[in-house]
């Protein structure tokens, strides 16, 4: 199920800002090399990562789900001076792909990947982060969230992917898949939060755009 319809989309990127070079030449890889290449950000989400970063200029950014690398090159566009953007893993069959594209757009000494599990690395990284973007497996959001919270600075956004989830969340619940439940429990759970305001964007799959008020 497309939440959002073939033409509207098309529409939409007709007036985004076009992909770069580096960016068109990733995407036409991922779709022709690479699993599952849907999951890509693609044209409209990476605009839209890319604004939302020059917005804050972040100066440390966590992602968690790299793919093929298209979102981490987008939100790191906007990174200070200084910047640098920590992006995790789990397969490391993608990641000579990830860092020859990290290379081409300029950006290899302001991205760093790491391979493995999240939940393992994420205690270890010792920064405050400004921006974080979660696009991994569906289930373990929740925890991604709890993991996540101490590190981000107050007034800090968290952006996280597919809360819609190909609309199963708009079914009834019997239909729906453990993602998809997932993806509803993750919403009410952020809802619940007094911590944090957030807004449910319609672009692509369903971005929930989080700020850290306390």
């Amino acid at each position: 199920m497309d939440v959002i319809s073939a033409a509207v989309n098309a529409f939409a990127e007709n007036y985004t800002s076009p992909e770069n070079d580096v960016l068109r030449r990733l995407h036409r890889e991922t779709y022709l090399k690479v699993e599952q290449p849907h999951m890509l950000s693609g044209h409209l989400q990476g605009q839209y990562l890319s604004m939302v970063s020059h917005m804050v200029q972040p100066r440390r950014i966590l992602e968690i789900g790299t793919y093929t690398g298209y979102s981490a090159i987008c939100l790191a566009q906007g990174l200070t001076a200084d910047g640098l953007l920590y992006t995790l893993d789990i397969n490391e069959e993608r990641e000579e792909l990830c860092r020859r594209y990290f290379k081409e757009a300029g950006l290899e000494n302001k991205i760093r990947l790491r391979i493995g599990k999240a939940a393992d690395i994420i205690p270890q990284l010792q920064e405050t982060f400004d921006l974080v973007f979660i696009d991994a497996d569906k289930q373990g959001y929740a925890n991604y969230l709890d993991l996540v919270w101490e590190q981000l600075r107050p007034g800090g956004f968290i952006l996280a992917d597919n809360v819609l989830y190909h609309g199963e969340v708009l079914q009834d619940e019997s239909q729906q898949s453990a993602n998809a439940k997932a993806m509803i429990a993750f919403c009410e759970k952020v809802k619940a939060d007094a911590r944090a305001e957030q807004v449910l964007l319609t672009i692509r799959d369903g971005l929930l755009m989080i700020r850290k008020i306390k």
